[in-house]
């Protein structure tokens, strides 16, 4: 079976399930007893990553403090820190960047028990990541921006290449956004390097900015700062529900590539026993059905949880056999890369 298959099967487990309350912990008096802590790097957004890590604070008595980065920035800062991490969990972040951080050492391994509930595909084998939801990359549209100059939202990749769109799209920075990466992965894997490469050398000459975040495209899209963004659909979903009616969410119609937030231990960190707590709770479908709570409208990948209503939508997108493993492989090559043709 490949990706495409398995994805679409675990979509559709998941799809097919009520919705379960509650996320109990029966940790908590131990874990206070002997007084844990643990220090997060979390690549989420900043709203859902304060709230889950209070919640865990409040359900197992476990001391905790949150850093919120960006993929990049994660993945730089972990790196730098090797020889004394100051972190225990990296929480957050496509599978790429943690394919990466496993092949340079910085991971520890820990498979969970709870990892039974999680599709294979969407975690290590080794147990150096898992995943525990997952996004679908496409595009953020403002219709009245759209409606204003008399065009049409793209329905390609390629179109995104349109002169009428120039200096009108928005895309995050690969070299610090992990959604960017999958972006530059999925058009690689769609149309060869090469042919990639001078598709991202033309499209720079499209491009009004490059925010650091991957959730800042839908955010320019939403409050009409850019016509065009490139992200994670669940991001275009969260500024729908905070009343930014003008943006639409739409996927390629040539297929698009789609993410693995994942959790790992970082290597050596000062708190693996509150880690390991750590990430036998955030893969429980109990919390993974809070997460909407916190405005995190992406597919939970516990096959047990209930995905939101919000991404109906999801289920008609055209996902490419998309290969985590090589743009993990590939990841600072394919970045360099990009420098190259756009002198970024």
């Amino acid at each position: 079976m490949n990706k495409k298959r398995i994805l679409s099967v675990a979509i559709a487990a998941a799809l097919s399930v009520s919705m379960f309350a509650g996320c109990g912990s029966s940790s908590k008096s131990t874990a206070a007893k002997k007084e844990l802590k643990l220090t997060v790097y979390a690549g989420i957004n900043e709203e859902p990553a304060l709230g889950l890590t209070k919640q865990f604070e409040k359900e197992t008595g476990i001391k905790t403090s949150m850093i919120r980065m960006s993929g990049g920035e994660l993945l730089a800062r972990i790196k730098a820190e090797k020889s004394n991490p100051k972190a225990s969990i990296w929480f957050g972040g496509p599978a790429e960047s943690y394919i990466q951080a496993k092949a340079e050492g910085l991971l520890d391994t820990y498979i969970s028990p709870n990892v039974k509930d999680i599709p294979e595909n969407f975690r290590d084998k080794e147990g150096y990541w898992t995943g525990f939801q997952t996004g679908v990359l496409g595009f953020f549209t403002n219709s009245k921006l759209l409606k204003e100059k008399g065009l049409d939202a793209p329905k390609t990749w390629d179109d995104l290449l349109k002169p009428e769109y120039k200096g009108q799209i928005v895309v995050a920075n690969p070299a610090s956004s992990g959604t960017a990466f999958t972006f530059i992965a999925t058009i690689i894997q769609l149309k060869g390097q090469a042919a990639a490469m001078e598709y991202l050398k033309k499209l720079d000459g499209q491009i009004k900015q490059y925010p650091k975040t991957g959730a800042a495209p839908a955010q320019m899209a939403g409050m009409g700062e850019t016509m065009i963004g490139i992200g994670y659909l669940h991001e275009g979903v969260t500024q729908q529900e905070a009343g930014y009616k003008d943006i639409v969410i739409s996927a390629p119609e040539d297929g698009t590539g789609y993410m693995v937030d994942s959790v790992a231990l970082i290597k050596g960190g000062p708190d693996k026993e509150a880690a390991q707590k750590f990430i036998d709770w955030i893969l429980t479908k109990e919390v993974e059905n809070t997460f909407i709570n916190y405005k995190e409208y992406q597919i939970p990948a516990n096959k047990n949880a209930t995905v939101p209503k919000q991404d109906d939508f999801f289920k008609t997108v055209k996902l490419i056999n998309y290969d985590m493993q090589l743009a993990g492989t590939n990841r600072n090559k394919w970045v360099e890369d990009w420098h190259n043709v756009t002198n970024k």
